[in-house]
Parts: C-alpha cells; sequence; structure tokens
C-alpha cells in the first residue's frame, strides 16, 4: 500500500475539527496569565483516594513503567533520551495521589515547589495539556486531603489551568479532551471567583458532552481499550466525589446521572476482568497503569455507589463494545467482536478482530500480546499487529492497516455475530471483512465453543489466499509439548508430561511451536510460546482439553 493511499484511508475518517483543530493547535498560543490564584475554597470533608501504587521511591527517584531514574537536575524534566511516556509520568504528579501520600508529603512539598520554579511557564514537556490536566487533578485532589497551597502553588495551578484552557486538545478529542476537561473542573472548584466559575463551567460542558459521547449503551469506554476504560471510570468516580467535598456549581440531578453511569462502567470493566483480577488485554492495555476493577469498585463504595454484585452469567455480552465472555466452569473466554474504536479515533487500536483470551482455574493460559511502549518503531508496530494475538492472518497482513504509532488506515468490520448455549456448552460466531482489500477478497469466520472440558475454535477463510495463520499465543507460566505437528500436551512449568496436562490439537493445519513475547506491563517483554497453525485447506480446527 503506498504512503499516499495510506494517508487517504486514515484521514477520511477523520472529523473536521481534528484536521482544523491541528493547525490551530500548531498555531495558536495563549498569553500567559501571571496573575495570582484567587482564595482556596474550604472543603466539606477530607479527599478519600482510590488505592493506587506509590511511584515516588526516594526524595527526587520514580518508578514509572517499569523503569527508575532520579531527577538530578532542571534538565531532567525534558531529556531527549528519556522516553516521552516516562517524562510525561514524571509530570503527572501520580504519588501525590498513591497510597499513604502522608508519609510522603515532605517530598511531595519539595517536589511541587521544585518543579514550579524549574518549569517556567508554556515551555517543554511540563506544559503540553495531558500532562497538565493529570498535574491539576492530582495537586488539587492532595490540597483537598487536607493541606492548604502556599502561594506559589495557588499562583502556579491558576496559571496552569488559565494556559489549558487555552490549550484544549480539540484535534486529539477522545481521552485527551476527556482529562482536559475533567482538570478544568477542578481547577474551577478548587477556587472562588468568577474566573474559576467560568473554568468549571467550560469544563462542565465538555465533561457532559464527552459521556454522551464517549460512553457507550452497554457502559463501555468507545475507544475499546479496557485500560483507558478504568481511567475514564475513576475520573468519574473523581468528579461524583469532587461534587461531594466542593458542591459549589454542580447540578445533583447531573451528578446522579454520573452515578448511574458508573455503575454501568462498574459492570462492563467486571465482565472484562480475568478471574485473576486483572484487564483482559485488547487495543492499548497493560496492567498496573490503571486500578483494577477491585480497586474501582472499593472506590466506588466509599462514594455510595453500588454496583452490580450479582454473578455474571455464562454468557455476557457487551453488544455496543464487541466484545463477549463465555464461562463453562472453571475456564473464561473473553473475545473481540467489534470495532477496533471510533472510525475518526482509533489511535489505540490493535489488529486484533475476532482474536481472544483464555483463563482456566483462574490463571491466565491463551493471552492477547499487549502493550509495553508507545514508542514509534518496529516493536510498536509488531504489538499492534494481528500476528501478536489470537486470530488468523492472512497473506501475511494485518486484519486492520495499523502503523506509526497511533494510526490506523483500512480497518476490519466484524458481522454475523451471534452466540447462545447448547447442550454442550457455549458457542460464538462472527465475521470480519478485514482481508476484503486483498487480491483473493478473504473473509474471515471464526466460531469458539466452549465447555467445561474442552475449547474448540473453527476458522474458516471464504475467498482466495495465499496463505492463512492462527496463532495461539500461550502464557508465559505455562509450557508446550508438541507430538508431531498436529498437537501435543500443554502445562504450567516445564514438565509437560506433567499429570493433568492440558492436550491441544490442530486439524487441516500445520502446526509448528515457535518462541513469542507477552508485555502484560508497560516495559515488560517475557518470553513466551505460540503455537502457530498453518492452514492446508479453507478450514482450519484448535481443540484443547482438560481434565
Amino acid at each position: 500500500m503506498t504512503s499516499v493511499a495510506r494517508w487517504f484511508h486514515t484521514i477520511r475518517h477523520l472529523r473536521p475539527i481534528q484536521i482544523g483543530g491541528r493547525f490551530w493547535f500548531r498555531l495558536h498560543r495563549p498569553r500567559v496569565d501571571l496573575r495570582p490564584a484567587a482564595a482556596q475554597r474550604r472543603s466539606a470533608s477530607a479527599w478519600r483516594f482510590c488505592a493506587r501504587a506509590a511511584s515516588m521511591t526516594a526524595a527526587s527517584t520514580f518508578r514509572f513503567l517499569g523503569v527508575e531514574r532520579t531527577l538530578r537536575d532542571a534538565g531532567d524534566w525534558n531529556r531527549a533520551d528519556w522516553p516521552r511516556l516516562w517524562s510525561y509520568n514524571l509530570h503527572y504528579f501520580d504519588d501525590l495521589a498513591a497510597d499513604a501520600t502522608a508519609e510522603r508529603e515532605g517530598w511531595h512539598r519539595a517536589l511541587i515547589a521544585r518543579w514550579i520554579a524549574e518549569n517556567p511557564p508554556a515551555r517543554g514537556t511540563a506544559w503540553e495539556p495531558y500532562p497538565t490536566s493529570l498535574r491539576i487533578v492530582n495537586w488539587v485532589k492532595w490540597l483537598l486531603a487536607g493541606r492548604m497551597a502556599d502561594a506559589p502553588m495557588r499562583d502556579s495551578l491558576a496559571v496552569q489551568a488559565r494556559w489549558l484552557r487555552g490549550r484544549k486538545e480539540i484535534h486529539l478529542l477522545g481521552n485527551h479532551l476527556w482529562a482536559n476537561a475533567k482538570a478544568l473542573v477542578f481547577a474551577g472548584s478548587l477556587f472562588e471567583g468568577g474566573e474559576a466559575a467560568r473554568w468549571q463551567a467550560d469544563g462542565l460542558a465538555l465533561v457532559r458532552r464527552e459521556l454522551a459521547e464517549q460512553i457507550l449503551a452497554d457502559g463501555g469506554h468507545f475507544e475499546r481499550s479496557p485500560m483507558y476504560h478504568a481511567i475514564v471510570l475513576e475520573d468519574l468516580l473523581d468528579l461524583i466525589q469532587l461534587a461531594a467535598v466542593l458542591p459549589a456549581g454542580f447540578d445533583a440531578g447531573e451528578v446522579a446521572s454520573w452515578r448511574a453511569i458508573a455503575v454501568r462502567m462498574l459492570r462492563w470493566l467486571r465482565v472484562m476482568t480475568h478471574p485473576d483480577g486483572g484487564i483482559a488485554l485488547f487495543n492499548d492495555a497493560a496492567l498496573g497503569i490503571a486500578p483494577d476493577h477491585a480497586a474501582l469498585d472499593a472506590y466506588a463504595r466509599q462514594l455510595g455507589i453500588e454496583s452490580d454484585a450479582a454473578p455474571l452469567a455464562a454468557l455476557e455480552t457487551l453488544p455496543d463494545s464487541g466484545y463477549v465472555r463465555l464461562q463453562a466452569g472453571a475456564a473464561v473466554l473473553i473475545a473481540d467482536v467489534g470495532e477496533i474504536g471510533p472510525d475518526y479515533l482509533p489511535g489505540h487500536a490493535h489488529a486484533d478482530t475476532l482474536s481472544f483470551e483464555l483463563s482456566l482455574h483462574g490463571v491466565r493460559l491463551l493471552v492477547n500480546g499487549g502493550t509495553s511502549t508507545y514508542a514509534e518503531g518496529a516493536e510498536r508496530q509488531r504489538q499492534r499487529g494481528t500476528a501478536a494475538h489470537n486470530t488468523v492472518q492472512v497473506d501475511g497482513e494485518d486484519s486492520s492497516e495499523v502503523w506509526a504509532g497511533f494510526r490506523v488506515a483500512r480497518r476490519a468490520r466484524p458481522s454475523a455475530v451471534s452466540h447462545g448455549v447448547d447442550a454442550d456448552g457455549l458457542w460464538l460466531r462472527a465475521s470480519h471483512d478485514g482481508y476484503r482489500r486483498l487480491p483473493g477478497r478473504a473473509l474471515h469466520r471464526r466460531q469458539w465453543h466452549l465447555s467445561e472440558r474442552a475449547l474448540s475454535i473453527v476458522d474458516e477463510i471464504q475467498g482466495g489466499f495465499r496463505e492463512a495463520v492462527a496463532r495461539v499465543h500461550v502464557h508465559p507460566d505455562w509450557r508446550i509439548g508438541t507430538a508431531g505437528n498436529a498437537g501435543g500436551r500443554l502445562c504450567r512449568g516445564d514438565d509437560v508430561r506433567a499429570r493433568g496436562a492440558l492436550e491441544w490439537r490442530v486439524h487441516d493445519a500445520a502446526a509448528t511451536v515457535v518462541d513469542g513475547s507477552y508485555h502484560p506491563r508497560f516495559g515488560v517483554d517475557l518470553k513466551g510460546q505460540v503455537i502457530v497453525a498453518r492452514f492446508e485447506q479453507a478450514r482450519c480446527r484448535f481443540e484443547l482439553s482438560w481434565a
């Protein structure tokens, strides 16, 4: 595919505001307004935090994305040789809202003063809208936990809020614009006076609009990433708490509607959570970035929000998001049968249509490759590609044309989704047209069947193709044994002859076992194994059975 065609198929889905907004964002620079801040409001109660691991390991040392670094001098705030996402985390100040924050108050006060002194307004990574948004919120939470800001911190918060109001990420939309909106609400609620009221009103208008756009009817976040869903859910719970702690300017009816949305979002996340308590890794998703379901459910209960505690059904569907969960006995399967994301905002999408993950006896067994980096390059491209997921690749192409760090050209469209229960277990069927663009105009059809003792997957390629390959990625805690090119054993640990080993087999395909990689967290690269089944006909079946 030529670069011109790739750009065309990427840009044609964008909204005009994304194109025009990009030019506006590059050219427009709001005036830096250094006027002193208004007085800080008195809060009705102290802030209660959602559980979050600390990221500061010493007064100037931080651990983000699996990497520990020390902030030694002013230049370290904007080091070009440090990954951009790591530097972003440095400017978020998440540790101010982490567990046992009171124990590190001295570190925090010194860090805030240092940030103000070493990051002049409107310069460097510090003042980009996204880190500015997260920092404003974390500073405000820290203050609402029972602290009053000194004059430099109070004035800096006001300068940041004024700057952010003129730098909203209207060209990116999605979770970035949502974060901008939340920050304006937090800053506007903290201070007295007309200027703060305008920040709050501006932020609330955006919150209102973005909630309607971004939260689907089934409760899922529209970018279809369980990780970003959890991030936005925590944001919504924060806004609900803010309305109780600093009630001025909030409408009780609107806050009640937020609480109802939070209940739907909690249930969605519960469906997308494995028995081990962590999210399923579809699209850009990694463990340890957002609070898990248990932490968010506990946080919601602190705020008087009771989520649905009834046991999940054997078959749970999230039709608007395009995910289905099947549970039979000790086996839990979560499958992706939906769109990769909003057409105009697929930046966090992977080419993972019709992929799935499987847990057995409470532990992960078959997994997607995960996400360890956002840095543009070959590794980012590989992790987003079809071959890093439990689905079928045709003629060496990705089902959706993921490229660069966050772009997608032509994308797979799912269809013919159906599901049900039969005498032997649960079944799910779906198709996608992501390979229709190839010369053979191939259509991928897949059927899953899950029972208490077995999983069967039947893949069919309708149309012409040179090569079709189904991959099954096995969690690193499991090892694969082969028996010729058609099957073998699979068990936890290194002894594939152990009692209780699982049996796997492929039909109408030649199977090999190759090395793979698994990235459950940013900065983590674990070695695993992959069963690679090369179709011998237009139809292939994979079977996995257990005692």
